[in-house]
């Protein structure tokens, strides 16, 4: 009996070779020992905070002690757009009452011209007062338009600037029609094209949508 041979059962227990990393397991790395350099610890990145919206002393180039990207106060150009409105609508508002004090005289003017009696005379005349009424409301409704702009320019967006522009350019229309009395048509057309002018500036389109905090 040998205790040599691998197979004797009284003999020492054969060596096992050093096992390697078995399949799909990954090597764990040395443990750190001495003068080996450990990783610095991970500090969170503090960030600034951030500011709240405020009112900047230069804000826009163009508008002094406003906020960025629009004026704090109305500009110049804008302030005399709505002053011409402001205009428009006192006109309208005249013919409105050059339309009522003609209707009054309606009757007594018929009467003078020798319509009355004749009825297809009185037929055309009652035609002719029927569109004096509709000139009236017209102008009546133009000058409360006009009011509701004239107030809203403090406030209103950019809605206000087109319909601005479209009430303008109705005003000349109307200024066409009125050419004939006391040069009322042609004093209502310069200031509706003056208005129309104003209101497309660069100024009054950044009046009218200036960022509102």
């Amino acid at each position: 009996m040998s205790f040599g041979e691998p197979n004797n059962p009284y003999g020492p227990p054969p060596q096992q070779p050093p096992s390697g990393p078995g399949y799909g397991r990954p090597q764990q790395p040395p443990a750190s020992g001495y003068g080996v350099p450990q990783a610095p610890p991970y500090q969170q990145q503090a960030y600034p905070p951030q500011p709240y919206p405020q009112q900047y002393p230069g804000g826009d180039p163009q508008f002094p002690g406003g906020y960025p990207g629009g004026p704090a106060q109305m500009p110049r150009p804008t302030r005399v757009a709505q002053i011409l409105v402001g205009v428009i609508a006192l006109a309208h508002a005249i013919i409105a009452v050059a339309y009522v004090y003609f209707l009054t005289q309606w009757d007594e003017v018929m009467t003078e011209a020798g319509i009355t009696g004749d009825p297809e005379a009185e037929r055309f005349a009652d035609l002719g007062k029927g569109v004096v009424v509709f000139f009236l409301c017209l102008a009546t409704v133009f000058a409360i338009l006009g009011l509701v702009l004239l107030l809203q320019y403090a406030k209103g967006g950019n809605t206000v600037r087109v319909c601005s522009i479209v009430y303008s350019s109705f005003a000349i229309v109307t200024g066409i029609f009125m050419l004939a009395y006391w040069g009322l048509g042609l004093l209502l057309m310069a200031v509706s094209i003056v208005a129309i002018v104003l209101s497309a500036k660069r100024e009054s389109a950044a009046w009218f949508q200036r960022p509102r905090y």
